[in-house]
């Protein structure tokens, strides 16, 4: 079920109507609210099983896949009152690790044991020993990488003490479950959701208007800007390069930079706007990252739950910054390596973790240098734009489907060759607006979103009325999926 489709609009609708009418019944209210979420992830699931050959049919798919969610949620839940419960330092050690091996095998198992398999049968090839790999055929459970994140920060968080064991077994299911951030984010922090869970929820109808302005917003990017791109350039480029010319190359590198932006950031601004409506507020993921003067303030602005994550439970524990210049080196490397690899099962993600964990690097050796001065020497200007095209040339690696696309597109745009037939003129326009508008200083957008929260319910519904018949217009034949929706 995805965001972008009829089917997800009355899906909210309807779950938002039952929702408030069982507000005063926290029970029901909570059940409710986790069976709702369970049917959108069984029902995703669902759709992406029908796609792929599995060795189940799609139901029997969904509801394992939808126990896996169920079991380790009744098991940190177990877990997480234990901790509560017990002084012992064995004790504590032993139930925390079994919270992060039952998920780390959920990973290994589903995202990365056929990966693993390739990789060594690679590896003992290049020495002339042949080996037969061992395939297992299973679908990636949808949104597997952001749950279990999840997860693993309450156990780890109630280990070390920062917050209170869940006190009510619902609250804890909806943590994990809750359908708008269950997918692809964002990642949600037990500290930032179980409070506002345990609250009853207020109406609040300057929350909810902003919820629906964030909604119309997230799917204006995802439609009108990420979907024109990838549709009319980027796909055709990254799948066959030797087809275009090194300008058209470029442009579709610029083109995919600005559709996973807006597609990720979409995505992000219809989960944020669809909690609103139910009264939680979800952390924000995005802040203009293509303005960023340094791959420093790049990580501090996009997905900012996923980055804050690495820096809190691998970055630092790894021991940060504190035990010297070339730790901290090898701690950024390995904190971006396993970043990239957690986007998926594939050396050129962490190739592209590793690029960014060399800037990094080099951005706090040049720090060092200057007395923890972070400012480069150039302008701004300068320094947004060099930046901004390292972003680029990291991306090839990220959205090419092996290293021999991505080494063909450097290729290609090597070659120096500046035909312009594949490049539409709307296609231009919308990549100039869209990179455009990270410029425009936020306190704009929120003074438009101030207008649509001070105008009458009436005139709120005919804007967004008209607003979903411009994205109708402007969508395709078919809904896109979210290009985080595979992670």
């Amino acid at each position: 079920m995805l965001f972008n489709s009829a089917l997800y609009g009355f899906f909210l609708v309807g779950t938002f109507l039952v929702f408030w009418a069982l507000h005063a019944r926290r029970f029901w209210r909570s059940l409710f609210l986790v069976l709702a979420s369970y049917a959108f992830y069984f029902f995703g699931t669902y759709d992406t099983a029908l796609e792929q050959e599995t060795p189940l049919g799609p139901i029997a798919w969904s509801v394992l896949c939808l126990g896996i969610i169920f079991v380790g949620s009744t098991l940190d839940y177990a877990i997480g009152r234990a901790l509560g419960r017990t002084e012992n330092p064995r004790t504590r050690k032993a139930l925390l690790l079994v919270s992060i091996v039952y998920y780390i095998g959920v990973l290994a198992l589903f995202k990365y044991f056929n990966f693993a398999v390739d990789s060594f049968v690679a590896l003992f090839a290049t020495f002339g020993v042949r080996l037969q790999p061992v395939h297992l055929r299973l679908v990636l459970p949808f949104g597997i990488s952001f749950f279990t994140f999840e997860t693993m920060s309450y156990t780890i968080d109630v280990y070390r003490r920062e917050i209170e064991p869940a006190k009510r077994y619902l609250d804890y299911l909806l943590f994990v479950c809750f359908f708008p951030h269950l997918v692809a984010g964002p990642i949600v922090r037990p500290h930032q959701m179980l409070p506002q869970l345990a609250a009853p929820p207020v109406a609040d109808s300057t929350l909810q208007a902003r919820g629906l302005f964030r909604i119309a917003m997230g799917l204006a990017k995802k439609v009108a800007i990420g979907d024109l791109l990838a549709v009319n350039l980027v796909g055709r480029v990254f799948d066959n390069p030797e087809r275009y010319s090194s300008l058209e190359v470029l442009v579709a590198v610029y083109a995919y930079a600005v559709q996973i932006y807006a597609d990720f950031s979409g995505y992000s601004d219809v989960a944020i706007g669809s909690a609103a409506l139910f009264g939680y507020e979800l952390p924000e993921n995005f802040n203009a990252p293509y303005t960023a003067k340094s791959l420093q303030d790049f990580w501090h602005r996009w997905h900012i739950s996923l980055s804050t994550w690495l820096r809190d439970y691998l970055y630092i524990p790894l021991g940060g910054s504190k035990d010297g210049p070339y730790r901290t080196y090898r701690n950024l490397m390995i904190t971006m390596l396993l970043g990239g690899l957690w986007h998926g099962a594939s050396w050129n993600f962490v190739i592209w973790g590793g690029l960014h964990g060399v800037a990094l690097a080099v951005t706090r050796m040049w720090q060092r240098a200057r007395n923890g001065v972070s400012a480069w020497f150039l302008p701004r200007p300068l320094a947004v734009l060099l930046t901004f095209h390292y972003v680029c040339f990291a991306w090839i690696f990220f959205r090419a489907p092996s290293f021999a696309h991505a080494r063909a597109m450097l290729g290609r745009i090597a070659q120096g060759t500046f035909g312009t037939d594949n490049l539409a003129p709307k296609v231009l326009v919308v990549l100039v607006l869209a990179l455009a508008l990270q410029f425009v200083p936020s306190r704009a957008t929120a003074f438009v979103r101030d207008r649509f929260v001070l105008t009458p319910a009436w005139l709120q519904g005919v804007l967004l009325a008209v607003a979903a018949y411009g994205l109708h217009l402007a969508a395709g034949s078919k809904a896109e999926p979210f290009v985080y929706g595979q992670f």
